[in-house]
């Protein structure tokens, strides 16, 4: 087939890799423009635009696709259908229309459950025993349209960066066998839909009111990013990895132990086991805690600042 691809991040390339070792003919690889990146605020291109241009296909980088000269020059592509992975901007309804049969989408949830721009995130923190992809027809709403092909996977103790590159591998199959079948597709359930809201940097502050169960699941949805954190001693420290023990202690107690530290929650005990200070690299707890002066009992507060 003659495929426009689109997408963005790293959870996208397995995408496009399959698509061209499947043999379809990648006209075009659409992604978000080159974006001010560290400290230097150098433009760096996306993890797409980079897959593409080492496969030797041709990238395009509007800001928009709501401008109608875009739209023209997609058009102008002919594509038999357009495959979309975390893209990151709107298709308004030309853009969906465009390719002989549609656009499908890439959808890293076992819809119509999660919904939206975070739902890798959003099922861990609700607790959900199981995730996976779901390749969907796209259409006007947000992640509404019929279901092609669906895979699910464990959750189990895996971070969103762990289920990230296990999701992206499972689309990235399930595309290729989707495009090989004849692109049928089952309505979704409304009623059984759950939106999984964009994450924002301010609820990955830990709330020690909140039980130790749903705190490990916090950090283990906001690792790599935007990484679950509390402010300790005066400077912010990211949480990546954590164990919930059962246990009495005041939310927000800090009890040093031969392991490090733990704090008391809402309900258990938060044992962080890896943790990244300002400007340090990720180390065990036990490492970090060297030369630092975190005393036994220092209370955190329910905003995560001691």
């Amino acid at each position: 087939m003659r495929i426009i691809f689109m997408g963005t991040p790293p959870f996208a390339v397995p995408a496009l890799h399959a698509l061209v070792a499947a043999g379809h003919n990648v006209v075009a690889a659409y992604t978000r423009a080159p974006q001010p990146a560290n400290r230097g605020k150098a433009l760096q291109q996306s993890a797409v635009h980079l897959a593409a241009h080492a496969l030797g296909i041709p990238v395009r980088t509007p800001r928009t696709l709501r401008d109608p000269d875009a739209q023209v020059d997609l058009a102008m592509l002919a594509a038999d259908i357009a495959i979309v992975a975390a893209y990151g901007l709107i298709l308004p309804q030309a853009v969906l229309d465009a390719p002989a049969l549609g656009c499908i989408n890439i959808h890293a949830s076992l819809l119509p459950r999660w919904r939206g721009a975070a739902p890798i995130q959003r099922a861990i923190l609700a607790g959900d025993t199981e995730t996976g992809v779901t390749i969907m027809r796209m259409e006007a709403g947000l992640d509404t349209g019929p279901m092609i092909l669906k895979a699910a996977t464990p959750i189990a103790a895996k971070t969103a960066g762990d289920l990230s590159d296990e999701l992206a591998r499972m689309g990235a199959g399930l595309v290729v066998t989707a495009l090989a079948g004849a692109l049928a597709g089952v309505r979704q359930t409304d009623a059984d839909a759950t939106h999984a809201a964009k994450i924002s940097k301010a609820e990955a502050r830990l709330d020690l009111q909140r039980s130790a169960v749903e705190l490990e699941r916090a950090v283990r949805a906001y690792n790599p990013a935007p990484g679950a954190f509390l402010e300790l001693a005066g400077e912010r420290v990211k949480i990546l990895a954590a164990t919930a023990l059962p246990g009495v202690l005041p939310a927000g107690s800090i009890r040093r132990d031969a392991a490090g530290l733990v704090i008391g929650t809402g309900d258990g005990i938060l044992q962080p086991t890896i943790i990244q200070r300002a400007g340090k690299p990720a180390m065990p707890v036990r490492d970090a805690l060297n030369g630092w002066a975190i005393a036994d009992g220092t209370i955190v507060d329910r905003t995560g600042a001691a």
